[in-house]
Order: structure tokens, then C-alpha cells, then sequence
């Protein structure tokens, strides 16, 4: 059986402060705080790429765990800021930089907010399918390559951060995470809400709003029919890390608490495909909730829930 080993993650140090934007951009410190809730947002160095932001994510794990990896077999990397042009694969240039033997599969999984559940799906498979036991999951997107200073809508809100989760064969015990079903769903008709047409990173934010307010309750319902099992049975529901209103109007709908239902999104902003594997790493390093609910959604627009179990 596939499951989460441990995660490591890279947050920049190069933070914006939002209350520096705020007379530029007309807003009030209440937008800030209690709308989208992120004070500040973390920025990559400019020689910095999207790789370089695994690299180092890969550091805080060996440095965590006191391993060196010397068994990956598998490297992926979740992202739709890739690299250059994205040719070659950011996988491929991280394989390079680490230093890996050759008999390890690499590849890109082009998605965003969503990216994270979708991604353990498709590695924990083709890792089974293939006989592998060691694989590193990567989470990368620095929105930052694509931020229009001038848009409140974006620039207040995307921050850049990686995390990289060690996927490894196992026969299960307290400290194993596994996976139980997954939920999926694409609302391909309204993809343009959130794009990168222009060079600019363009969002509707209403749009999204709205889409997420409508489906992301009913897939959670789905997903915990499906396993047979009540809200009051879950330890923690790990939303992607939209906004502060979006996470508080989820926790209203499904009748969740703020303990429940964390916010972890003031010190750094929305990190994209990074927000729940942050999020998960600090519960799998300390309160060890045994049935954790994942939901990532945006882009795309893409919704993705799946159950996360230790027992």
C-alpha cells in the first residue's frame, strides 16, 4: 500500500506586506484582515525558480527526517509555473539538481488550486501500477512569475511557497497516512474565471466565489456518503486556502467548526497547490487527527476532495 511518509515544505522569507498596498490600491485594513485575511504575502527571489523552490522544500524534509533518499524512485512535480517555458519538464530539472540514480520516473502534473489531491491520486496509482516504493511529490506555484502589481485582485492575495511529500510503500501503522476515496469535478465552461492569457494572472473572483459555494459542499456530502461516514466522525476538513471569507462561508454551510476547519493563510497568502500539503504538515507533525477531509478548488474551474486516514 502507497501512503504519506511526511511532508516538508519552503515558504520565501521575501515578504510583501499588504497594509504597505493598502492607499495605493484604495483598500482598508478590514479588507485585509477579515475579507481575504492575508496580511502579507511570501515572494520568491528574483534568481529564484520554480524548481529552486522544490529544491529547498526537499532540504527542510532531509533535514526533518534525517534521511537522504537515497531509494525515490519517483518524482513529481505539481505545477502550472514550471520552470523557463516548461521545456524541459521541472521534474527532469529537479531530478538533475538533487542528484538522483537514473531508474526514477519524473513528470509534470499541470494543475492548480485542486492539484494536490488530484496529484496523490495519480502518483499513489502509478506507483502502485509499476511496482514502486519511494516517491517524492512536489507542490510548486509561484503565481508571482504572473502578478499585475497594479491588481488588487491577485497581487494582495497568490503568495509563492513549495512542499514535498514522501510517498512510500507501507503495511500501515500510526504513523502511515493512507488514502481512502476521492472525489473529482471540472466546470470547464467558466475556466476563464481564473487565467494567464495575458501575461497578467487574471481572476474573477465572484465567479469563483460562487462555484465554490455551490459545489464544494456537495462533493464533501458525496465523498462522506460514500465512505459512510458523518461530519462528526472527521477530525479536520483541510480546505484549500481560497480567502478568509471563502473558508468561513464553507465552515457555515457544512456546519463546521474553526478548529475544524483551519485558516492558515494570514503569513504568506494563497499558495495554490501548496495551501493543503502546508496546511497537512503541520497536523501530521503534532495533533495526529486520525480521518482528515482534503478539498482543493479553483482553477480550471477544478474540484477535488478525497478522505486521509491514520488508523
Amino acid at each position: 500500500m502507497i501512503g504519506i511518509n511526511n511532508i516538508g515544505s519552503y515558504i520565501p522569507q521575501n515578504f510583501e506586506s499588504n497594509f504597505d498596498k493598502k492607499f495605493k490600491l484604495n483598500i482598508k485594513d478590514d479588507f485585509i484582515v477579515n475579507k481575504i485575511g492575508v496580511e502579507r504575502v511570501s515572494r520568491k527571489l528574483s534568481d529564484e525558480d520554480t524548481s529552486d523552490l522544490c529544491v529547498k522544500a526537499f532540504q527542510r524534509l532531509q533535514e526533518k527526517t534525517g534521511s537522504q533518499f537515497k531509494d525515490v524512485d519517483c518524482i513529481v512535480v505539481c505545477t502550472q509555473n514550471p520552470d523557463g517555458n516548461g521545456i524541459p519538464h521541472t521534474s527532469a530539472v529537479l531530478h538533475g539538481k538533487l542528484g538522483f540514480e537514473n531508474n526514477c520516473a519524473c513528470f509534470d502534473i499541470s494543475l492548480g488550486c485542486s492539484g494536490y489531491v488530484y496529484a496523490l491520486s495519480v502518483v499513489q496509482s502509478f506507483m502502485a501500477s509499476n511496482g514502486l516504493h519511494s516517491g517524492l511529490l512536489f507542490t510548486a506555484d509561484p503565481y508571482s512569475k504572473g502578478i499585475n502589481p497594479e491588481d488588487k485582485n491577485t497581487v494582495l492575495l497568490f503568495g509563492d511557497a513549495a512542499t514535498v511529500t514522501h510517498l512510500k510503500e507501507h503495511k500501515g501503522g500510526k504513523d502511515f497516512w493512507r488514502t481512502g476515496k476521492f472525489k473529482f469535478s471540472t466546470f470547464g465552461r467558466d475556466c476563464n474565471a481564473l487565467n494567464n492569457q495575458s501575461g497578467f494572472i487574471f481572476m474573477n473572483g465572484r465567479t469563483i466565489f460562487n462555484f465554490v459555494m455551490k459545489n464544494v459542499p456537495v462533493q464533501i456530502k458525496e465523498l462522506l456518503k460514500a465512505e459512510g461516514l458523518r461530519s462528526s466522525e472527521i477530525d479536520l476538513f483541510l480546505f484549500h486556502q481560497g480567502s478568509r471569507y471563502m473558508i468561513e462561508q464553507l465552515r457555515r454551510i457544512l456546519d463546521l467548526s474553526s478548529e475544524k476547519a483551519p485558516i492558515q493563510i494570514a503569513q504568506y497568502g494563497n499558495t495554490i497547490s501548496s495551501s493543503i500539503p502546508l496546511m497537512l504538515e503541520t497536523y501530521l507533525n503534532s495533533r495526529k487527527p486520525q480521518k482528515i477531509v482534503m478539498s482543493g478548488f479553483g482553477v480550471g474551474l477544478s474540484l477535488a476532495s478525497c478522505l486521509l486516514m491514520n488508523e
